[in-house]
């Protein structure tokens, strides 16, 4: 079984699976978590800049999933259906907490550099850039540009139109490379 990675959406867990945790097998829930988890602690993290707020937010997240699970009608796909869980509970958290945080950028997302020196000054530079946009624009950059999803799904998972993905990618991008000085 292929899982979650924080470079790309994982491969749709399997049927079965997906129909034992809908009528609340604990066993077939505790294995679609662990095939989207590390997709969605890399969102999380990414959105939230705190590894315990992270924790705090998915368990949060995972006990609605599991509650809401034997609604899931299968209009998106499941990974798309938990990512927008999380997404919302992370919108959540940053309403309530007004206050913004240093987001650091570890290996969420991949550098064009080989040299270690470099990949560490562009990654804290990304994240330093990053932490500046709005929590809308850099959930966009995160879903697409890290994780690996296609507007469609980035506009599930968000609750928007694909146009408006759109814009927020365009508008984060620019941001972006104005913050890293880069021409594009």
């Amino acid at each position: 079984m292929t899982t979650a990675t924080a470079l790309g959406p994982a491969v749709e867990i399997g049927e079965s699976v997906i129909d034992r945790a809908r009528r609340g097998d604990q066993e077939a829930f505790a294995a679609v978590i662990r095939h989207y988890d590390p997709g969605l602690r890399a969102l999380t993290f990414r959105l939230l800049g705190d590894r315990d707020l992270m924790d705090d937010v998915l368990q949060e997240a995972y006990v609605k999933a599991f509650r809401a699970l034997p609604r899931f009608r299968g209009d998106a796909r499941l990974g798309t259906w938990l990512y927008r869980i999380a997404y919302n509970a992370c919108m959540d958290e940053l309403r309530r907490s007004r206050h913004g945080r240093e987001l650091p950028l570890d290996e969420a997302l991949p550098s064009g550099s080989a040299d270690p020196g470099e990949v560490a000054a562009g990654r804290g530079d990304l994240a330093q850039a990053l932490a500046t946009l709005p929590p809308e624009e850099r959930a966009a950059v995160l879903l697409v540009d890290a994780q690996g999803f296609d507007y469609r799904e980035s506009a599930r998972v968000l609750g928007i139109p694909e146009g408006t993905v759109a814009s927020r990618l365009n508008r984060a991008r620019s941001t972006l490379r104005m913050a890293l000085g880069t021409i594009g």
